[in-house]
């Protein structure tokens, strides 16, 4: 993969495959301080909206992607074209013209994938309507479990983004996933996951995704929730649930330094599943990256008991 700016990937998703990201944000811009976020700390949550990054440079490079090797009509095996990155797409103005070039200019279906903040606007549902699928997030039951959860900017109301989810969903004719990330001590009381359970049946998301800390987490005070507590926790959402868990290994292309810096700068990932995504060795891909930690240009750190690669600036 040659040197992109704002592409990142393809990227083995747990939930969709091969996808190819985009970034819309400006490391970090977003809504929320998530205390499990894989980008580590949000250092003032925002809701100003702006072009930034500039939107016709990321169609530029995207265009370029797709011209390399004939992409254009066979999409490099790329299941989904993907809005996400360094913080909250919906922050972008122009995130629509992402899903608006993808239908127009590329045989891939996209993604959108937000934590929901924004849906209280109706413009930011109407632009993300354009998407094929919408991943959107649910964390908390009420104002204060939003705010020990995901430690939000003072303006952001949970009822008002609930509401913003419930209108979303009469008028979406794609597919609607939701995320609830479940964290040990602060939302896995059978309680608390009912109350959200109850929440999200009141939007119909067509798949639910229990999802815990399976990368390194910006509060390393969270901890994973245990498999056999999610599997339990699982039942209360009906039939429309599936578990996540740890990561799945899938080939995914040639190894370059450019690709593999940009990929974990805003993706961390361990070392095994970065040598499954590439095709390498565990041994391979270790000689490969370490000189680049070295270099400054990307950062292995231990994670409960896992080595990581990541970005410097994490």
């Amino acid at each position: 993969m040659d040197a992109y700016k704002y592409l990142f990937g393809p990227v083995p998703s747990r939930r969709y495959g091969r996808s190819l990201g985009v970034d819309l944000a400006v490391p970090k811009t977003c809504t929320l301080d998530c205390r499990f976020c894989q980008l580590g700390a949000t250092p003032h949550a925002t809701l100003t909206r702006v072009d930034t990054p500039p939107m016709d440079a990321i169609l530029a490079e995207l265009r370029r992607w797709l011209e390399q090797a004939g992409r254009k009509e066979e999409g490099e095996g790329v299941d989904f074209i993907t809005a996400s990155g360094s913080g909250e797409p919906t922050l972008h103005l122009r995130f629509g013209d992402l899903f608006r070039f993808v239908r127009a200019e590329t045989p891939c279906r996209s993604l959108l994938l937000s934590n929901g903040s924004l849906f209280y606007l109706p413009e930011v549902r109407c632009d993300a309507a354009l998407a094929d699928v919408v991943k959107l997030s649910l964390h908390a039951w009420d104002q204060t479990s939003f705010e020990r959860v995901a430690r939000p900017h003072p303006a952001l109301r949970f009822d008002a983004i609930l509401d913003g989810y419930r209108a979303f969903r009469q008028s979406f004719t794609g597919r609607l996933d939701l995320e609830v990330f479940i964290i040990p001590g602060l939302n896995d009381r059978e309680d608390q996951v009912r109350r959200i359970a109850e929440l999200a049946h009141g939007f119909a998301p067509d798949a639910i995704t229990l999802n815990t800390a399976v990368r390194p987490p910006a509060d390393r005070a969270i901890s994973a929730c245990p498999p056999e507590r999610l599997h339990a926790l699982s039942a209360l959402f009906g039939t429309a649930v599936r578990e996540s868990g740890a990561e799945p290994p899938h080939a995914s292309g040639e190894l370059s330094e450019e690709a593999l810096i940009a990929l974990v700068g805003r993706h961390p990932m361990a070392l095994g599943v970065l040598a499954a995504t590439f095709g390498r060795s565990d041994d391979d891909l270790r000689a490969f990256i370490e000189p680049l930690a070295r270099q400054g240009r990307l950062r292995l750190f231990e994670s409960q008991g896992t080595l990581f690669a990541g970005g410097c600036g994490m």
